[in-house]
């Protein structure tokens, strides 16, 4: 009898990411691999094409029960699998596996696999910014709080405040596409990295391999490939995941019912509390949020993977196995969870108004100030000066203008209606407009770049055929 234990078999992640590191999918990418030897080994005259082709037919016929079966005998993953497929290749698998180690395969699979997942991860992160962009220039003017320590500071935009997270989003998928270069490498090197098997022929039949799954190698490895690229793919990744829940933590937030600025779109019939039939939670944000622990809590995990003994040790293969994975799943669940908030995003501009103007124009107490200053008081004397009327403003349940108009020193220096100005919102956004859109042709250089890297099919799409059906 089986058992789904980890919420990641059934609860979170989307199929097509679950496949990718589905036990199966591992299976074929590391048969791939070992085919992509032996035709390397075939340039170079050690077998004849014709042995690769029975091979190849032959990794078709295995079942990864097969596999299990037999490591749970022998007690080793890679291995299992080379003597099933070499016993299903007869006499044509006798170099199966010729002068490899074992994470030549096992990181050269990986290395195919994180290009498909992250071109996943991407695509989806593209979605999230070209929500945003439509978003941030649909409210580009529509006044709310700006806040900081939680409290009212100066007045923003929602598009300012939207168009900050585009920024952020974009370098992670800058991050992204960066970190490509660092681990979607080949490594096919031998035991500690030296290639002694193939004697003078490591670096001809190292270049077929990578030639034949279009990968670059890594310059020079031990026994297994540096894991500090590891790390940082697990780091951008739980960068990404904080970044959602910064967002996320904004949405849980201003759907406070005392802000109700911002909330989530809540579908027909869903239960806010099993007792409580008034409620509606903010429960997606809730659940990027508490993913987003998880993820970051792996890249300690990743880290300590970095310091191997010597050339190598096993201290790795375990915790990777958990770490790789769920971390490549829990990012796919957070950004679907993303777009599910931002298709259904509900905004209200009135209560942003509303709340606005709950202080009573003490949020204008820095344009204020600004205005003294230029008009002579010097800055720090208009600080003080401007602190003592908001307080008056607060202790007598006043708007500021009123308190203004009714201090002499505060109009030999500026008008009643300079005074209106200085204190309107709309007239104290800086360049807001500008930034915003600053930020949006970011955004639009990193996706055309990353739309343009992504036109490259990977070699495993492209030689697929040679291992379908092996699940």
């Amino acid at each position: 009898m089986e058992y789904d234990i980890c919420p990641l078999e059934w609860r979170y992640g989307s199929n097509e990411m679950r496949l990718l590191f589905s036990k199966e999918e591992l299976l074929k990418r590391k048969i791939l691999v070992e085919i992509a030897l032996l035709k390397a080994l075939s340039k170079v005259g050690l077998l004849s094409e014709d042995d690769v082709k029975k091979v190849e037919e032959a990794s078709l016929l295995i079942k990864p029960e097969e596999v299990d079966k037999l490591e749970a005998k022998i007690g080793h993953d890679v291995m299992a699998m080379v003597v099933v497929l070499a016993e299903k290749s007869g006499d044509a698998g006798r170099f199966i596996h010729f002068g490899a180690t074992s994470y030549d395969i096992v990181d050269t699979a990986y290395a195919l696999i994180f290009k498909d997942a992250l071109n996943i991860i991407k695509n989806k992160l593209i979605k999230i910014l070209e929500i945003l962009i439509e978003l941030s220039i649909k409210y580009k003017d529509t006044l709310m709080v700006g806040r900081t320590h939680g409290q009212h500071a100066l007045p923003i935009t929602l598009g300012f405040k939207l168009a900050n997270y585009i920024y952020e989003f974009s370098r992670s998928l800058e991050r992204l596409n960066e970190v490509e270069k660092r681990v979607i490498k080949g490594k096919m090197s031998g035991a500690v990295g030296t290639m002694a098997a193939w004697r003078d022929m490591g670096l001809e039949i190292e270049r077929y391999v990578m030639e034949f799954l279009k990968l670059d190698p890594h310059e020079i490895s031990t026994q297994i490939a540096p894991r500090d690229g590891f790390a940082e793919l697990i780091s951008d990744l739980a960068i990404l995941a904080s970044q959602c829940d910064r967002f996320a933590l904004e949405i849980r937030e201003l759907m406070r019912p005392e802000i109700s600025e911002l909330a989530e779109g809540v579908a027909e019939g869903r239960v806010g509390s099993s007792t409580m039939p008034q409620k509606e939670n903010p429960v997606t944000s809730e659940k990027i949020s508490g993913l987003a622990k998880v993820a970051r809590s792996l890249v300690i995990a990743e880290l300590e993977n970095i310091p191997l003994w010597h050339e190598r040790d096993l201290t790795n293969s375990s915790s990777e196995r958990i770490i790789i994975s769920h971390q490549f799943l829990i990012i796919d669940e957070i950004l679907d969870s993303m777009i599910n908030i931002l298709t259904s995003l509900r905004v209200n501009p009135e209560n942003m108004k509303r709340n606005l103007d709950l202080t009573k124009g003490q949020i204008m107490a820095e344009s204020l100030m600004i205005a003294l200053t230029l008009k002579g008081m010097k800055r720090h004397e208009a600080h003080q000066y401007v602190s003592k009327l908001a307080a008056l403003a607060r202790q007598y349940n006043r708007s500021v203008l009123e308190v203004c108009l009714e201090d002499k020193q505060i109009l030999n220096y500026l008008s009643k209606e300079e005074l209106k100005n200085v204190l309107t919102p709309n007239n104290y956004l800086g360049s807001y407009e500008k930034l915003i859109n600053r930020a949006i042709n970011y955004a639009k250089k990193i996706i055309e770049e990353i739309n343009k890297h992504n036109n490259i099919q990977s070699a495993y799409v492209q030689s697929n055929q040679n291992i379908k059906g092996s699940s």
